[in-house]
């Protein structure tokens, strides 16, 4: 797979703004990656600031080396997290949305044509409301205001030499080197093969037991308390036994 380099992606050392930042703004997400048509799970949902380019969840080995941003989607508009974003660039004044309990920043700005405006907050660009004390709807929004304003976005940069993506992002285990497996496996758990029988793993001061179970499309979590299930034999026998048995034909109260 052909791979650009950081060189590539600036012009000249006298750029105004960075350019994973053009890449950002100009790159298409959440559509099929042309070097895996065929792939199952295709859509490019990452972004590499080093490279300059969007990726698919089977391009980002390649990249793992790299600062990768995940993409997410939300109201059908790109967002990525608050807490990735600060770590690039200063997100002051710009108002973020809460989606499962984590706050996203969109990326573009979204128009919104109004006659009258009335009291309150109001986008500097897209005129969209607002709540206190945020004067942009979006990352783009904000990026705008400052060229015009400073004609430089540079001070509102944060050096950032390593971004990973979360914990939540998966893999195609067929991608992955056993070297790199443990990289994404989840703290606290066992990887076992899928003709293999399940095993369990705890101690006496953990709360809950892990149980990771390899498939070919990927890796599936199973949890379960400690205090909610029995002993299970050490016997594999006795184990596939339990984990496979049917409840038996009901029976009839005898009436009384």
């Amino acid at each position: 797979m052909f791979i650009l380099t950081p060189s590539k992606c600036v012009e000249s050392l006298g750029i105004q703004k960075p350019a994973w930042l053009d890449a950002l703004y100009a790159e298409k997400f959440f559509v099929g990656c042309p070097y895996h048509e065929t792939a199952k799970k295709n859509e490019k949902n990452v972004c590499c600031l080093d490279c300059c380019i969007s990726l698919c969840p089977h391009c980002v080995p390649s990249h793992r080396y790299h600062r990768l941003l995940q993409v997410r989607r939300y109201v059908y508009h790109d967002v990525v997290r608050l807490e990735d974003l600060q770590k690039l660039i200063d997100c002051s004044n710009v108002q973020a949305y809460t989606i499962n309990s984590a706050k996203v920043v969109f990326i573009k700005k979204r128009p919104q044509n109004r006659q009258f405006k009335g009291a309150g907050n109001y986008c500097t660009s897209c005129d969209r409301s607002l709540q206190e004390p945020f004067i942009h709807c979006s990352l783009g929004c904000k990026v705008e205001f400052v060229m015009k304003s400073y004609g430089d976005i540079t001070p509102f940069l944060k050096p950032c030499h390593s971004l990973t993506l979360g914990p939540d992002y998966i893999i195609p285990q067929d991608l992955l080197a056993d070297d790199d497996m443990a990289a994404y496996e989840t703290p606290r758990s066992t990887v076992v093969d899928a003709d293999e029988s399940m095993s369990w793993s705890s101690t006496s001061s953990a709360t809950t037991t892990h149980v990771v179970r390899k498939k070919r499309t990927g890796f599936c979590f199973c949890a379960k308390s400690a205090n909610s299930y029995k002993a299970v034999p050490e016997d594999p026998d006795d184990i596939s036994t339990c984990m496979n048995r049917r409840k038996g034909i009901p029976q009839r109260s005898p009436l009384c």
